[in-house]
């Protein structure tokens, strides 16, 4: 027989999701003193320490780390349980999607579009991060799964290609670069730039194109917003570095030109990113095996002079 209970997992995952006795409790509907109670209860039966007490905070100790991801399983899995036997719908439940600003804007609402039509009782609660932040967020167990831009290293997550994307370099139709046939380096090195914030997978993959070709570009100005970088190139003097999906109605206005930049390869991937512990989700592989079928055939890349492919 086992020594713990589902109630006593869920306290855990809660106080470990919150660091707070008070914060877990009001999310379970409980008293703080029934909170503490069932995880001490855990704590006791497992005859392992579960959390440190860092100020008015409690941290995971290191098997409350190995607990984590185990925890999430099998509360996942009664869940389906649950649903099984109740005769509901197998996708059915929560899921958080922490996304970059690229996929939020042009790709992520359509996904959610047809999720809501096809699997009602399937919810996707919605981040908007940078890069940097989407890992952080799966690896701080605050989200489910994540679409980021570029590649992942960390060995604790896994991830899967979903479509390309490349970065082009924008200009006002009035800069002087917007009538040459070919942008040099040289000509690169002596603008002005305005550029996503450091941590951005879009700044990643331009300083990595940049790398060894350009030794010191004026980054005049560093924003999170893509609106700002694309309104203050189009007004200004300023170059900008944004992803192709980005720039599409501007391209058809005319309120901004794609320089060609032959010599910076700025190529990219838009994936999808889940932790290696989580072990199989319905919910996920619903939601990647619609993102699949919504770009198949699409594509996400430039001609030569800029058009619409």
């Amino acid at each position: 027989m086992f020594k713990f209970s589902l109630k006593q997992i869920a306290v855990f995952d809660a106080v470990a999701s919150h660091e707070s006795v008070s914060a877990a409790a009001k999310k379970l509907s409980m008293t703080q003193s029934a909170v503490s109670m069932s995880l001490s209860q855990l704590e006791s039966v497992l005859d392992r320490p579960l959390f440190n007490r860092q100020g008015n905070r409690l941290v995971l100790s290191h098997w409350g780390h190995w607990l984590r991801p185990r925890a999430k399983r099998l509360l996942q899995d009664a869940r389906q349980i649950e649903f099984g036997l109740h005769e509901q719908h197998l996708i059915s439940g929560d899921l958080t999607l922490c996304t970059s600003q690229t996929a939020a804007k042009h790709l992520v609402p359509a996904l959610i579009s047809k999720i809501d039509n096809d699997f009602p009782e399937m919810r996707i609660d919605l981040m908007i991060e940078n890069t940097e932040n989407v890992i952080e967020a799966l690896l701080n167990y605050d989200c489910d799964l994540g679409i980021i831009e570029g590649r992942n290293t960390d060995s604790r997550l896994q991830q899967e290609h979903w479509l390309d994307d490349d970065l082009v370099v924008i200009a006002s139709p009035n800069h002087p670069f917007a009538q040459y046939k070919q942008v040099t380096l040289a000509q690169l090195e002596q603008a002005k730039w305005v550029l996503r914030e450091p941590g951005a997978g879009t700044r990643r993959i331009f300083d990595g194109a940049i790398h060894g070709l350009i030794d010191n570009i004026k980054v005049w100005k560093e924003y999170e917003s893509i609106r700002v970088i694309k309104s203050l190139v189009a007004n200004g003097s300023y170059l900008g570095c944004v992803p192709y999906l980005d720039i599409l109605p501007e391209l058809e206005s005319n309120q901004l030109v794609v320089l060609p930049t032959p010599q910076l390869n700025m190529q990219r991937e838009i994936s999808f990113i889940w932790r290696n512990d989580s072990g199989e989700s319905p919910l996920r592989e619903c939601l990647l095996s619609e993102a699949r079928r919504l770009t198949r055939g699409r594509s996400f890349k430039p001609r030569k002079d800029g058009t619409p492919a």
